[in-house]
């Protein structure tokens, strides 16, 4: 039996409504349309301002603090920002600053864009997997960038961004559920292995 993936979606915009959380629910809808999952979309339209003022983790509110477990413990993560002043937003740079260093480690991340023209995309290779290559996360080989052309307003209109957005998800679901599988096995190893050193002390 497949194992229900728990997926947790960034969207860095700073605007409702957002062609980049458009693009996030997308990847969403995408990946749940060939596995079980259960999903959660965080938006910083949102949750930026429990984090105003905030300059340590315990100084941020409840709230904020769900948010941040439920990006630690994810199996996969889906996360999109705008180009902005050539980056991913502030706030999304501070959203991921309060993460702890080790979370992360071999969680496997989709990534994704959004500029107002094509020459922005490499914001995916430049900016974006760097951050989670210091978290040691997964990042997966195919990241989505999509500009404004790709949109009727707030509705994806351009069959190309789609196939782009399927095609990702599709090669990196051998890889995501590769990843489970070896964190099961690795966990029941381990208890396994306590188990066993819990009966020698008996």
């Amino acid at each position: 039996m497949t194992k229900t993936l728990r997926v947790v979606a960034v969207s860095g915009s700073l605007h409702h409504p957002s062609k980049t959380t458009v693009l996030v629910e997308e990847l969403v809808a995408a990946l749940g349309r060939l596995t079980s999952i259960e999903s959660h979309i965080i938006t910083l339209t949102d949750l930026g301002p429990s984090l105003a003022g905030a300059l340590y983790r315990g100084q941020l509110p409840p709230e904020a603090e769900a948010e941040l477990q439920r990006i630690e413990s994810a199996d996969v993560l889906i996360v999109a920002s705008p180009v902005y002043r050539a980056s991913f937003t502030g706030l999304f740079k501070h959203l991921f600053d309060f993460i702890d260093q080790y979370a992360l480690v071999d969680t496997p991340v989709l990534l994704a864009a959004s500029g107002g023209s094509e020459r922005h995309a490499l914001i995916i290779e430049h900016q974006l997997r760097p951050l989670f290559g210091f978290f040691q996360a997964l990042t997966l080989p195919i990241g989505v960038y999509a500009h404004d052309s790709d949109f009727d307003s707030y509705t994806i209109s351009n069959p190309s961004l789609t196939e782009r957005i399927n095609k990702a998800v599709a090669k990196s679901l051998p890889i995501i559920r590769g990843n489970v599988a070896e964190k099961e096995e690795i966990a029941l190893a381990l208890a396994g292995e306590l188990e066993d050193a819990t009966h020698h002390t008996i």
